[in-house]
């Protein structure tokens, strides 16, 4: 017999859950696998619209008083980022499994404690931006293990912050009646591009080259003030900060993440690497287009959410869904659970990416380049 769907709860009912995670796992195709059975949101009236609109059995603004009543398997926290750290800790202490989407924490200390919890408890935690997952990313891998760019120097890496937040069209359009409001992007602690955007970069950078050994860098704030809703959000987050991650033997990375409209062009996230004898630049070496597992797939788009139809559960109707990497990664942790499939999203990747983050501010605050404690292997 196979084992019952999981019984899921979302928490936090902001734009990403309502356009991407609650349309995905609510999709009659993965029934078979997962119930969300309840939402949670600070926000009472914007729970209860949302699980009335996805069909979902409970809605709550309190997250203990969730996790006391909910016969739950699994939680998915798409809550602010500042937050995640102590209430992946409550769903852990409830015997609950994680799916923490980006970033895992905000610092390592928090990073280790879910971790030892999950560890004593005998729990999984999946980690978002499971970019170790995507098949283009193990072949930029294999490419540079095998000397296709000769000895690699150095790259570059990282995402632009823009005004998205700002823009986006769920969050003046929300279940509930209330603006969804995006201030917690520009204060400490989550807030800023390093924790936000360039965790995609730094996830897949260190996806192709393992663990980074040192980081130093420069850090600070270009926009002080943002507007929302005809309100000025006072921005206390660095919104600019360029890092020098070193990977031993020479070879160097810079990560950025900026206040500008654009980034470097090339697939969200990408790093651009440059070699002896060649270089890779996104989804290109020596400017001819990198072949791998499941290309066919992309319709041999560029565009992001086309490149995501490569990973193991995006198909059928979640191809056309936004945000499907964040489905994968919750997939990864449904089929961990029922399955005992190990994902390699794991925490503690995510932990060494949160370290290269707190380092790199480190850094900036006193000018002293900081080893990197932590490591993770694939």
């Amino acid at each position: 017999m196979s084992s019952p769907p999981l019984n899921v709860a979302v928490v936090g009912i902001g734009a990403l859950s309502l356009r991407a995670v609650l349309p995905h796992l609510t999709q009659p195709d993965v029934a078979d696998r997962v119930k969300v059975t309840a939402v949670c949101d600070n926000i009472a009236e914007r729970a209860a619209a949302a699980a009335e609109l996805f069909g979902v059995g409970h809605s709550y603004n309190d997250l203990d008083e969730m996790l006391k009543r909910e016969p739950l398997d699994l939680v998915t926290l798409v809550t602010p980022i500042g937050l995640h750290a102590a209430q992946g800790a409550r769903v852990l202490e409830h015997g609950v499994h994680l799916h923490v989407n980006k970033t895992l924490s905000t610092t390592v200390a928090e990073a280790d404690r879910l971790i030892d919890l999950a560890d004593a408890r005998g729990l999984h935690i999946v980690a978002s931006p499971g970019e170790v997952l995507r098949p283009q990313v193990r072949r930029i891998r294999e490419l540079i293990e095998e000397g296709a760019i000769g000895r690699l120097a150095w790259g570059i890496c990282g995402c632009a912050f823009g005004v998205y937040h700002e823009e986006e069209p769920e969050r003046s359009d929300a279940p509930g009646g209330t603006t969804i409001d995006p201030s917690w992007y520009y204060r400490k602690p989550g807030g800023g591009p390093m924790y936000d955007m360039t965790v995609y970069a730094l996830h897949q950078l260190t996806s192709i080259l393992g663990p980074a050994r040192r980081v130093t860098a420069l850090s600070g704030r270009v926009v002080p003030v943002r507007r929302f809703a005809g309100s000025d959000v006072v921005v206390e987050a660095d919104d600019n900060t360029v890092l020098l991650l070193d990977f031993g033997e020479g070879r160097t990375v810079v990560a950025y993440g900026t206040a500008s409209a654009d980034a470097l062009p090339g697939d969200f996230g990408a790093t651009s690497f440059f070699g002896t004898t060649g270089s890779i630049s996104g989804l290109d070496l020596n400017g001819v287009e990198i072949d791998y597992d499941r290309r066919a797939l992309t319709g041999d788009s560029r565009e992001w959410e086309p490149q995501m139809r490569v990973l193991d559960h995006v198909v059928g109707v979640h191809t056309d869904i936004p945000e499907s990497h964040v489905f994968e990664d919750i997939m990864q942790l449904v089929r961990w659970v029922r399955e005992g499939v190990p994902s390699l999203a794991t925490a503690e990747h995510a932990r060494h990416v949160v370290d290269i983050i707190e380092s790199g501010y480190r850094a900036a605050e006193t000018g002293v380049t900081q080893e990197l404690r932590t490591t993770f292997t694939f």
